[in-house]
C-alpha cells in the first residue's frame, strides 16, 4: 500500500513521456491546421500533459491518504516533474519555434535552442524545492507544474482560436518572451503562494480563493486562452499578497 503513491508518481512520468513521443511525431498524425498551426501530436502532447498534471496533483493527496509519504516520493516527484513539465514543454516550444520560423528562409536551427532553457530552468527549480524546506505552504519561485501547464496550452489556445490569435501564439518573438518570463520566474525567488491549505479561516485562504474564482470565471469566458491568463493572475495576487514563513 505504501507504494501507491509512488506508482501514481511514475503514472506523471508515464504521461510525461507520451507527451514528449507525441510532440516530436515527424509528421502530423492525421492534420495540420493552415500552413502555421498545431499539429495533432502537439495538442495530444497537451492532452497528456493535461493528464500528468492531474496524476500530479493525486499523488500527493493518496500519499495522505494511505499516510505514505516518504523522501523517496519527493524525489520521485521531482524527478517526474522534471521530464513531465520541464522536458515535454520544453518540446512543444521547440515544434512551435520550428513551425513559426518555417517561412523564413535560412534561418539556422540555432534559433530553436532557446526552447531548451525551459528545461533548464525546470530542472534548477525542482533541485532548489527539494533543498529548502520552507518550501511547503508558499514557494520561491513558480512551481514547474504551473509553468509546463501555461506552455503546453499554447496548441490548444492556437487550435480553438482565431487564424489571428493561431499566429500569434506561433509567432517566435512571442515564444521567445515566454520562454524568457518563464524560465526567470522559476528560478526566482519571488514568493508564490502554495494552493495547499494549512488553516480552513476564510482569513487565511482569501488568495487561494480568489485564484480558484480567478480561474473559474477565466475559464467560462476565455476558454482555453484562461491558462496564461491565470498564470498571470497568479503572479499578482501573490505579490498583491506576499505569502512569507511568517505569515504562514
Amino acid at each position: 500500500m505504501k507504494q501507491i503513491p509512488n506508482l501514481f508518481t511514475l503514472l506523471n512520468l508515464v504521461f510525461g513521456c507520451l507527451a514528449i513521443k507525441a510532440i516530436l511525431q515527424p509528421e502530423p498524425l492525421f492534420f495540420v491546421i493552415g500552413d502555421k498551426g498545431p499539429t495533432t501530436g502537439m495538442i495530444l502532447g497537451s492532452f497528456f500533459l493535461l493528464l500528468a498534471a492531474i496524476v500530479d496533483f493525486l499523488d500527493g493527496f493518496v500519499a495522505r491518504l494511505f499516510k505514505a509519504t516518504s523522501a523517496m516520493g519527493e524525489q520521485l516527484d521531482s524527478l517526474a516533474d522534471a521530464v513531465s513539465f520541464g522536458v515535454a514543454p520544453g518540446m512543444i516550444l521547440y515544434r512551435m519555434l520550428e513551425t513559426g520560423l518555417a517561412a523564413q528562409a535560412g534561418m539556422s536551427q540555432w534559433w530553436l535552442l532557446p526552447a531548451f532553457i525551459v528545461p533548464c530552468a525546470a530542472v534548477w527549480r525542482l533541485a532548489k524545492f527539494n533543498l529548502d524546506k520552507e518550501q511547503r505552504y508558499y514557494f520561491k519561485g513558480i512551481p514547474t507544474p504551473a509553468a509546463g501547464l501555461t506552455i503546453a496550452s499554447f496548441p490548444a489556445i492556437a487550435y480553438s482560436g482565431t487564424p489571428a490569435i493561431n499566429d500569434l501564439v506561433f509567432n517566435p518573438a512571442v515564444l521567445y518572451a515566454t520562454i524568457l518570463v518563464i524560465s526567470g520566474l522559476m528560478v526566482s525567488n519571488l514568493p508564490i503562494i502554495s494552493l495547499k491549505f494549512k488553516a480552513y479561516t476564510l482569513k487565511a485562504n482569501m488568495d487561494k480563493l480568489l485564484m480558484v474564482l480567478i480561474a473559474v470565471l477565466a475559464a467560462i469566458f476565455f476558454k482555453w486562452l484562461a491558462v496564461p491568463l491565470v498564470f498571470v493572475a497568479y503572479v499578482i495576487v501573490s505579490l498583491i499578497f506576499k505569502p512569507n514563513k511568517e505569515r504562514i
